[in-house]
């Protein structure tokens, strides 16, 4: 740990009268550890500590990290940002002098009921194995059982005095087995990596990490084995919430990040086909579509108080009942752009800075029960669990593919169907939004690298939503 007081003092006496400037500081600590084939795997432990000072100096806007926390080398990365700042100085996207300066002041911390401590390394092992044996069959050729856990302090000091203080407990599990039979491979899993939440051990029993679900995704791999493949035609598509996680990352998280919008990201991840004329007016889907952007909800895996630049975060809807209404980015794109935004101004870590991310963008829900969705399809496919996905760089036409599928024929649920896939594009995808589930249908998930800018930036994302039903939509069934 550092010696906080001594850091702040440092910060304060390294700062000049009449120049704003912040300091965030960054201390991680990460475990890793996983069974595989009944075998464990070594284990990993990482500790980091870091910090980026910001000044605003006139019109320009310069920043500095390091690793040196003794006072001297908060002076030096001072005295760089500083350096940077003049020499941006009428030559930046935005006049800096112009913002209202952030001085953020509270705390926040994950909700732990269980801490990450309270059992030991072994006895976590223990569990892993117990675990990966329970995905045993006679047709597993791989099994792999993980978990990931990050502890994060962010602090953020402002050259006025002021102070926020964010504490984070991370956890990431994952399930995973390939099944082979007669030539066919299968892969099943707990939801692509999709279950991460903020909170302690408690969260396994939330998002189903134990030996009756490996055992479950094992009998399920060894039943698609014998599963034709996946039909072909325009029909209807049943989604639950495991792979409408990914469709909502895919197809309007990322589009809907104003830095792409203006081009910034064209030559790494991609613009968008989102312009700026349409927020207001577009309309992204049906009526049934409702997105917001929220990082206030409780154990979701990007819920935070504040973000990297200091913005204060609330609720605001992205989409409302089919219309586009904001857009992703804080206080600098806003301005640039002159559109309406969020407080999701994130950083992958201390040596990064801050652009356009996703916190937790969810689709809200609607009254439809998973029942009553099966009933009112007379032909389609219900389809869990991302496997493959493709999206081009304007994040609009796109190719899924999933796990497991179902067909459903006259209001029921029938046969297993292999390899199954559908297509796309995003406007007209969403707004072949047929039915939303009700509250009973919701899951809460999470993306734990989700990339993007240069330097690249892996940045965590949660995602909730209900299970969903699409009309019309191109489906095919993948090779053997």
């Amino acid at each position: 740990m550092i010696d906080l007081k001594n850091v702040r003092n440092s910060f304060l006496n390294a700062t000049e009268k009449g120049v704003f400037s912040s300091m965030r500081i960054v201390l991680s600590h990460s475990e890793s550890i996983g069974v595989r084939q009944d075998i464990g795997e070594p284990p990993a432990f990482a500790d980091d500590t870091g910090y980026m000072i910001t000044v605003y100096e006139k019109d320009g806007s310069g920043y500095a990290a390091s690793s040196d926390l003794s006072n001297d080398g908060i002076k030096n990365a001072y005295q760089k940002a500083k350096e940077w700042a003049l020499f941006n100085n009428g030559k930046s996207v935005v006049p800096f002098s112009g913002f209202d300066r952030l001085t953020p002041k509270g705390s926040y911390s994950s909700p732990v009921k269980t801490p990450w401590n309270s059992t030991s390394l072994s006895d976590k092992a223990n569990y892993l194995k117990e675990l990966n044996l329970a995905m045993k069959d006679e047709f597993t050729v791989d099994r792999t059982a993980s978990l990931d856990y990050i502890k994060r302090k962010s602090i953020f000091l402002t050259s006025d005095g002021t102070e926020s203080v964010q504490d984070y407990d991370f956890i990431i599990p994952f399930l995973s087995l390939t099944s082979v039979k007669d030539g066919k491979v299968q892969r099943r899993s707990l939801d692509s990596f999709a279950v991460a939440m903020q909170g302690g051990l408690e969260i396994f029993d939330k998002v189903g990490f134990n030996a009756e679900n490996g055992q479950r995704l094992a009998v399920e791999a060894a039943e698609l084995l014998d599963a034709p493949i996946c039909p072909n035609g325009n029909m209807d598509l049943l989604l639950d919430p495991g792979q409408m996680v990914l469709q909502i990352h895919e197809s309007i998280g990322h589009p809907l990040e104003i830095d792409r919008i203006l081009g910034d990201e064209r030559n790494y991840a991609g613009t968008s086909f989102v312009t700026k004329e349409m927020v207001g007016s577009f309309r992204y889907g049906s009526n049934l579509l409702n997105i917001s952007f929220d990082p206030t909800v409780e154990g979701q895996f990007a819920s935070y108080l504040f973000d990297d630049d200091g913005n204060r975060t609330q609720k605001e809807y992205l989409i409302e009942n089919g219309v586009l209404k904001r857009a992703l980015g804080s206080d600098i794109s806003q301005y640039r752009s002159k559109l309406p935004g969020t407080a999701n101004s994130r950083a992958s870590n201390w040596n990064r800075p801050p652009v356009d991310r996703m916190a937790n963008i969810n689709l809200e829900p609607d009254n439809s029960t998973l029942e009553k969705m099966i009933s009112k399809t007379e032909k389609g496919v219900f389809m869990k669990t991302n496997q493959s996905w493709s999206i081009d760089d304007s994040r609009n036409k796109f190719q899924f593919g999933c796990e497991w599928g179902q067909l459903i024929e006259n209001g029921k649920l029938t046969k297993l169907v292999r390899k199954p896939n559908y297509r796309g594009i995003s406007r007209n995808f969403w707004n072949n939004l047929k039915m939303v589930g009700n509250k009973d249908t919701v899951e809460v998930k999470g993306v734990p690298n989700c990339g993007k800018a240069e330097p690249n930036q892996a940045i965590f994302v949660g995602h909730s939503s209900p299970a969903c039903l699409f009309s019309d939509i191109d489906i095919f069934g993948g090779e053997q």
